[in-house]
């Protein structure tokens, strides 16, 4: 999904915006990223709302496509991650009062689209489910349930650092567990189709 990067480059680049020169240096680079933050989210949600109507109106997709429903958890967490990074470093940036609207954007907005995100979640997580039922082959897609993951444990550990609820707390550590066990299935399944795929065509040509 195209509209992923714009989010990443907005949380990675907020751990910048305090080593930028202070003054306007580094508050075009705190509104950039913010600027980025709106273009993916914004791209997001339009995305998301043609998936889900294709979802509703055509028949649900299947096999090794399946895992990329996951892709648009990833893009949802990692909005919530971009916010809850650039509130932190908005104090260096901005005057006080607009400092501190970014903490409550980042709280309020933050659960409003981590709750989103958590819909959107159960929705794959059915998809897929059904899927392995019926028989998932493996595929490169299988990498697509890592990032989405991740995000959720990086989306819930920012708001359990900034709400001190307990309740993100736990929610992280589970989502956290649940991203080791899904990267080691995945790694495993990669190493042993690259060994077969080696040992049946050692010369290493693509069939």
């Amino acid at each position: 999904m195209p509209v992923v990067p714009p989010m990443v480059s907005a949380a990675t680049g907020a751990l910048l915006v305090p080593h930028a020169p202070a003054g306007q240096s580094r508050l075009a680079l705190l509104l950039g990223c913010y600027a980025m933050l709106g273009l993916g989210m914004v791209a997001a949600l339009l995305v998301l709302a043609m998936i889900y109507g294709r979802l509703v109106h055509h028949e649900a997709p299947t096999g090794a496509v399946v895992p990329t429903v996951w892709i648009g958890v990833g893009a949802l967490g990692q909005s919530v991650t971009a916010l809850g990074a650039l509130a932190a470093v908005a104090p260096s940036a901005l005057p006080a009062p607009y400092a501190r609207g970014t903490e409550v954007f980042a709280l309020l907005g933050g659960v409003v689209v981590w709750g989103f995100t958590m819909l959107w979640a159960a929705l794959a997580t059915g998809l897929t489910v059904r899927t392995i039922r019926a028989g998932l082959p493996f595929a490169p897609t299988w990498w697509a349930f890592i990032f989405p993951v991740g995000a959720c444990v990086t989306a819930t550990s920012a708001l359990a650092a900034r709400t001190g609820s307990e309740m993100f707390d736990w929610l992280a550590v589970a989502f956290y567990g649940l991203l080791v066990i899904a990267w080691v299935v995945v790694t495993g399944h990669s190493l042993r189709h690259a060994a077969r795929h080696l040992l049946l065509d050692p010369a290493g040509n693509m069939s």
